[in-house]
Formats: structure tokens, C-alpha cells, sequence
């Protein structure tokens, strides 16, 4: 009996330290062709995507036309054949003054209860806070949701412009959402640079119910590779999807624009929340305190299939979403580039079907 017993704490020991692991399989991409026009504008500036009830929303960041498309992606054989729009939804309201008053540089879209939830980065540069904010099914203004003091364009924490809210994700149990910041506030530390550095970005939920922050933890950015090249050399997320019970996909965008087309690094990293990691809601500045960020590891870097990409390259990927289930039953990862107009050089409308492995 005492044999038994003991081999029973040995199993639930051994069971009980099992790790999840999985990986990520490259199986398609698909470019929307340049320039395409719909409904009187420009495909372009998609920073955003999310799948709900068989159709996706992807938010255009397009300050002087804000809106949101509305379209199907055909999958076939675990391939995507096409993207379709289906309509447009324009983020305009001639009843409220927050349009108005605030630059809606819109990164992230959320659907849910029948609400859009959406993420703006502001202009840090203008005064212009960073905002969340909700309308309804036809674009137009509910609610502003309140963020912490130290995301405000005039904060002592100095929000980087250009770098503030980036990407959001519904929270695994649906009971509230995730929101991330794409750079590092001055008051946490460096911008990642080509030698390791403390660069921490800050991911904070926010509960439906109350609709305010009730929990934040930081996570760290990678240092920059590729040697130097062009004024512009930098890294940071670009999109978050919280795919378990406290575990993330973040995708981490380094961007250098003397490589032209080909200067995006585009990795998608597993984060975790776990017993140690820090809420660092109430911290003012990360520089001076001890905290604990989110544990990371590497899940899949784009380079090592830039052979399989139509051009040759990765582009400019701003949003992340879970698609359907494959033919096998894994489940599906949809990422999607924005393409900024073109104003910058040969850029794609890129989509990109990805299949989750767990092993």
C-alpha cells in the first residue's frame, strides 16, 4: 500500500511539472492587391484585426478616415484563397465632441457585446492622449474608458509618440481585455537598441464590468540584430493575443529603414503570466523599482520563411487574430500588415495563415 502511494506522489509530481509546449507553422500568405479601391477609399492601413461571429473587423489607421472594414478571409485547404470586404463602418459621431478633440490614430479593434472596443495612440507630440474608447455597431461614440495617469501625452512618464497604444486583445474568459503599450514609457527605461537594454512595455487589463484598470505587467523588449542602418532603427509590439488563460502571442516588430522593404523583423514571442510576475499597476516609473516581467520565449521569426512570401518579404504586422479551426483541428492564427498608404515605399496588404501546434 505504501508503494502505491508512493508511486502515486511521484506520478501527480512528474504530471503536475508538465510544461505546455507548442510551436507555430507557417501555412499561407495572401496580398491584397495594391491601391484597391472600396466604397470610395483605399485599401490601406490595416493596424487591427479581430474575428467574431465568421467575419472579421480590421481597423484602418487612417486619421483623416477613420473606419473600420468588415470582410470575410476564405480559407481552403488550410490555405487562405481570398480576402473579401464586405463594408465599411466609419468611425464619425455628430452628436459627441470626442472625435473632435481627440487624434484618432486607431491601432487595435475588439468586437464584443456588441460594441467595437477601440485603441488609439493619440499624438504625444500635439497633446493628444492616447485613448480606449467604445461605439457601437455603427461607429459611433459610447464611452471613453479611463486609463492610468502615466499613459497621458503630458505625463512626467513622457509616452513616446508614435509608441503608446498599440495593440489590444480580449481577456481569455471574456470577463475584460488587455491593452499594450508599443514602446517603453521614458520613466521605465531605454528604447531597444542594438545592445541588451532595459526596455519594458507595460500590458494592463481592464475589467467590462467597471471598465477600469485592475492589473499590469511588464514585459520586456528584445534588443535590435541587423547592424545600423538608415535615421530610423527600432523595435516594438505591435500586436498581443492572450490565446490561454494568462498566456500570450505578442508580436515584436523591429523596423530599420535603410533596409527599404525588406527592413521589418517580425518574431512572434509566448509570454506568460506567472506566480512571480509583478502587477505594476501602481508604479509611477519601472526604472527604480524591482519587478518581475512577464517569463518570454521565442515562438517563431518570419525570416526563416521569407522564402515562401510572394516578395520576399515580411512587412509592417500590426494585427493578430484567432481564425477558424483547421482540417486537422488546430486551431488557426491570422496576422495581417499595415501597408501605411504606401507613403513610404513598396509595402504589402499582407495576410498570413498560421497553424497553432501544441505538442
Amino acid at each position: 500500500m505504501r508503494k502505491i502511494i508512493f508511486y502515486l506522489l511521484v506520478f501527480s509530481v512528474l504530471t503536475g511539472c508538465k510544461t505546455e509546449k507548442m510551436s507555430l507553422n507557417f501555412l499561407n500568405e495572401f496580398v491584397v492587391k495594391d491601391s484597391l479601391q472600396f466604397e470610395n477609399a483605399i485599401v490601406g492601413g490595416i493596424s487591427g484585426i479581430d474575428y467574431y461571429n465568421n467575419e472579421y473587423y480590421m481597423v484602418v489607421d487612417d486619421a483623416r478616415n477613420p473606419r473600420i472594414l468588415v470582410g470575410d478571409i476564405l480559407i481552403e485547404k488550410d490555405s487562405i484563397k481570398s480576402v473579401e470586404f464586405k463594408k465599411t463602418i466609419e468611425i464619425k459621431d455628430t452628436t459627441s465632441s470626442f472625435y473632435k478633440d481627440n487624434v484618432l490614430d486607431l491601432e487595435s479593434v475588439l468586437v464584443h457585446n456588441n460594441q467595437f472596443n477601440l485603441v488609439s495612440e493619440g499624438s504625444i507630440r500635439r497633446g493628444k492622449n492616447p485613448s480606449i474608447f467604445t461605439t457601437n455597431m455603427q461607429g459611433e461614440f459610447e464611452e471613453e474608458i479611463t486609463i492610468p495617469s502615466y499613459f497621458e501625452a503630458n505625463s512626467k512618464a513622457k509616452p513616446k509618440h508614435n509608441g503608446a497604444f498599440e495593440s489590444s486583445s480580449k481577456s481569455f474568459d471574456n470577463k475584460g481585455f488587455w491593452a499594450a503599450m508599443e514602446a517603453p514609457l521614458e520613466a521605465d527605461g531605454e528604447e531597444p537598441t542594438f545592445h541588451e537594454t532595459k526596455s519594458p512595455i507595460r500590458i494592463t487589463y481592464f475589467d467590462n464590468v467597471t471598465q477600469k484598470a485592475t492589473k499590469q505587467f511588464a514585459y520586456q523588449l528584445e534588443k535590435i540584430d541587423k547592424p545600423a542602418k538608415g535615421k530610423i532603427n527600432l523595435n516594438g509590439a505591435t500586436a498581443i493575443l492572450e490565446y490561454a488563460e494568462n498566456s500570450f502571442f505578442i508580436v515584436e516588430r523591429i523596423y530599420q529603414s535603410g533596409y527599404g522593404s525588406y527592413g521589418n523583423t517580425i518574431r512572434i514571442f509566448k509570454a506568460r503570466i506567472t506566480k512571480e510576475s509583478t502587477n505594476t499597476l501602481s508604479m509611477s516609473s519601472l526604472k527604480n523599482e524591482k519587478y518581475v516581467p512577464l517569463k518570454k520565449e521565442l515562438l517563431f521569426d518570419f525570416n526563416n520563411v521569407k522564402n515562401q512570401l510572394g516578395e520576399g518579404f515580411i512587412d509592417n504586422i500590426e494585427g493578430i487574430t484567432l481564425g477558424p479551426k483547421l482540417s486537422n483541428g488546430n486551431q488557426s492564427l491570422i496576422l495581417v500588415a499595415d501597408d501605411n498608404f504606401q507613403v513610404y515605399g513598396k509595402q504589402l496588404n499582407q495576410f498570413l495563415l498560421l497553424e497553432i501546434v501544441d505538442k
